[in-house]
């Protein structure tokens, strides 16, 4: 039996099945090859700057020339992934994959030099890159690869590399350097990064090597010894969105131990203001390098200050649904390491790849299914479905990574839809239509601006959702881009009424009363009244809107109504008047380009949930968005019919009756 309460034994025994798969398998534990699945392995060693899909996508129009792109994304499980990586970085090294360039000529070692305070041999993978116009065999570790005529293919190597019966000399995958011994301590836990002059970066025993978007290492905690090279290294400390961050330089001496004490400082204080911010989408095991018991989880939310953190489990591509042990042991309680200013829940990822994916937050107890249409079972019964079950579970329930293709607001559906079983969250204009989804998950790792797009649309079509946020983030991935980045680098912030519950964060997030941003603070008032609330104006009566935000990636703040941009001006504070006239409702949005403090692809975000202006008594229900709305389910449907897998016709009339009544509330908008 485990005494450890953060590892009952029900977890403790999942974790050990889930080092097996890793270990069998690697990155992917044995996942059926979807697309996204080879895309989680490819990766682990690309970045921003090497476009994965582009290059998986020229793969595949060599092999099927003239098929169309959205034909050739349903081919993405085929693709040779070793030759994607190889091809996307395009000759670049990065520090976790050197290369050897088997030529004509003979064969040669690039690599990152990494630096190393023991005797062993450093344990790295290795791209094996062909330019020759034959197979050639490669022994690595006792152990034969063929590389096919100008191939590709990825290997571990930790102790001898050998082509055509030579020896290759692996020295230059790393150097001796002595060693030092380093202290941090803020006073609090927080988030550091020690790193060499070549940008490697150095960890507590026991903590895994993970790398944030930005490539910058990270740990957790606080008052932590860790073992350094006696040269040159950068710490630097930060703890979440509300912080700013602080550095230091120096230089260890051999064997000796040197104590940094450094601390951030606030940048804005949120639950002072009675908001709290939370990251609804977050997994511990989803696949990765390094499988993730609870405690890393607790170490993280505390570094990052980061108030309620939903950790979500669900599978990946076959039948097994990952921390499904930690969410029945711990269903409707919070996770231990909760105080009065840091709540934790586990709760569930329901996904369907055709009609999209659902986050459930503050579960009673696990739900009876998790998922549909893997393994080519049926995609049935529709997600509407589950939101009745999560809902009736007590849980608050949101469209995850929504969309994932630029959309502007006066773009058609079919821009957002006509993408293969590619997770989007198709079934949301149906569901939000008969009150079945609360919230939009606005801030995601995917499109923010196809989503906020999308969101406007299904508000100013009369429905009501929240807007939300869940990075995605993966506790057992340690290089993967956001995935590895820490929980909470996005944030819903949620306007509580008393003391920091499960069902009070609830409650503030289905009354609407939320903000959600990639680290911006941001601030709406009409009339005084704040997003959530409902202004009863007659026509003529003026509104008084005023916007405000705080942090220096802040470039542009807007004002939104249904009809548009409203006002639009630099960063601090916004006001602008408006004559009522028809229903509308009123949003505020901040952007800025890519900053340190976003770990966002396109840059800093933030977008409010609305204040709703009624009108003599009526709600919004602007006619093109309505229109918009009858359109997608129009599109829908025959996607649906084409994408969708069906075992009766009794299943694809289940999905087809739900968009009908969906079209019966949208037809009632109509004037």
């Amino acid at each position: 039996m485990c005494d450890d309460p953060l590892l009952p034994d029900s977890v403790a025994r999942a974790l050990s099945d889930y080092r097996s798969l890793r270990d069998a398998h690697d990155v992917r534990w044995g996942e059926p090859p979807l697309g996204y699945v080879v895309q989680a392995w490819a990766t682990v060693f690309l970045d921003n700057r090497h476009n994965y899909w582009k290059h998986a996508l020229r793969q595949l129009t060599e092999r099927f020339p003239g098929l169309p792109p959205a034909e050739l994304e349903g081919h993405l499980a085929e693709i040779d992934p070793d030759r994607v990586v190889r091809d996307a970085l395009d000759g670049d090294v990065p520090d976790n994959l050197p290369a050897l360039r088997l030529t004509p000529e003979g064969c040669a070692l690039a690599a990152v030099p990494r630096v190393v305070l023991t005797d062993g041999l450093l344990r790295t993978a290795l791209l094996l890159d062909s330019s020759r116009d034959e197979a050639v065999t490669v022994v690595v570790d006792g152990t034969a690869y063929e590389v096919p005529a100008g191939g590709a293919k990825v290997v571990e190597v930790t102790r001898e590399v050998s082509v055509a019966g030579r020896a290759v000399d692996l020295s230059p995958l790393a150097r001796r350097a002595e060693a030092a011994t380093l202290r941090v301590r803020a006073g609090f836990p927080c988030r550091w990064s020690v790193t060499g002059a070549n940008g490697q970066g150095w960890y507590p025993e026991g903590a895994p090597p993970k790398v944030d978007g930005h490539r910058r290492p990270y740990f957790h905690g606080d008052d932590l010894v860790l073992a350094v090279p006696a040269e040159p290294i950068t710490v630097t400390v930060g703890r979440g969105m509300e912080y700013t961050s602080a550095e230091v330089a120096l230089t260890p001496e051999a064997g000796a131990e040197a104590l940094v004490e450094l601390a951030p400082e606030r940048l804005y204080d949120a639950a002072a203001r009675g908001w709290y911010g939370g990251d609804l989408h977050v997994h511990l095991n989803w696949m990765g390098e390094e499988p993730a018991a609870p405690a890393l989880a607790a170490a993280a939310q505390h570094g990052e200050d980061l108030h309620v953190l939903n950790l979500v489990a669900g599978n990946v591509a076959s039948g097994r649904v990952y921390d499904v042990e930690a969410l029945a042991h711990w269903a409707g309680e919070d996770l231990p390491w909760s105080d009065g200013r840091h709540l934790a829940r586990l709760g569930v990822e329901y996904r369907n790849d055709v009609v999209g994916h659902l986050t459930a937050f503050g579960l009673r107890e696990p739900p009876g299914r998790y998922h549909t249409g893997f393994l080519d079972t049926a995609d049935w019964p529709p997600n509407a479905v589950a939101c009745e079950e999560l809902r009736a579970l007590g849980a608050v329930t949101s469209y995850g990574h929504p969309f994932h293709v630029p959309f502007a607001d006066d773009d058609g559906p079919d821009v957002v839809l006509d993408r293969g079983r590619d997770c989007s969250a198709r079934e949301i204009v149906a569901d939000a239509a008969l009150g079945l989804i609360d919230t939009l998950d606005v801030l995601n790792h995917s499109s923010i601006t196809a989503t906020a797009a999308v969101y406007r649309r299904l508000i100013g079509a009369g429905n009501r959702l929240a807007v939300t946020a869940g990075t995605d983030a993966v506790l057992s991935f340690c290089r993967r881009g956001t995935a590895s980045s820490p929980p909470g680098w996005e944030r819903v912030y949620a306007n509580v009424a008393g003391p920091l519950t499960a069902e009070s964060y609830a409650e503030a997030i289905l009354l609407g009363r939320t903000f959600a941003t990639t680290g911006p603070w941001l601030e709406l008032t009409v009339n005084g009244h704040g997003p959530g609330d409902t202004l009863q104006l007659a026509p003529g009566q003026r509104m008084e809107i005023v916007v405000s935000s705080i942090g220096p990636e802040v470039e542009t703040l807007e004002i939104r109504t249904a009809e548009g941009v409203l006002a639009q001006g630099p960063p601090g504070r916004l006001t602008a008047s408006l004559v009522a006239g028809e229903p509308t409702y009123v949003v505020a949005v901040a952007s800025g380009g890519p900053h340190p403090r976003s770990f966002h692809r396109s840059g800093a975000y933030a977008h409010t949930s609305p204040v709703y202006v009624n009108v003599a008594g009526s709600p919004v229900a602007r006619e093109a968005d309505v229109r918009w709305c009858l359109a997608w389910l129009d599109r829908l449907e025959v996607l649906l019919r084409e994408l969708g897998t069906f075992e009766t016709a009794e299943q694809l009339a289940d999905h087809l009756d739900l968009y009908e009544r969906a079209r019966a509330v949208y037809r009632k908008r109509l004037p």
